[in-house]
């Protein structure tokens, strides 16, 4: 077995997946580069930074605006992005308390 640090899941990240991580994952949804269903729980740095290229190609076809997006993915995004941020601050996430403390 790898002593490699392996990702715990967006589902069990800090913050309730506020995370740089998490959002990668929440992206690559958006774009269906992984199902919904995939947690990415187990993957180590190096998957992780591939699905990172692969939304972040995705991306540059809409100039890295969600303006741009297509109704579709617009919809998809903001369904997948309002649902994260519930979930995050019904576990207690708040987002004005990170910017206190930047």
């Amino acid at each position: 077995m790898s002593d490699q640090k392996r990702y715990v899941g967006i589902d069990k990240d800090i913050n309730g997946g506020m995370t740089d991580t998490a959002k990668i994952i929440r992206d690559a949804w958006v774009f269906g580069i992984i199902p919904e269903t995939e947690t990415c729980a187990g993957w180590n740095a190096a998957g992780i930074e591939t699905l990172w290229e692969k939304v972040n190609a995705e991306w540059g076809r809409y100039g890295f605006r969600v303006a741009a997006l297509p109704p579709e993915l617009r919809e998809r995004f903001e369904r997948i992005q309002s649902g994260a941020v519930a979930t995050a601050r019904a576990g207690g996430w708040d987002p004005d308390r990170e910017i206190a403390e930047d």
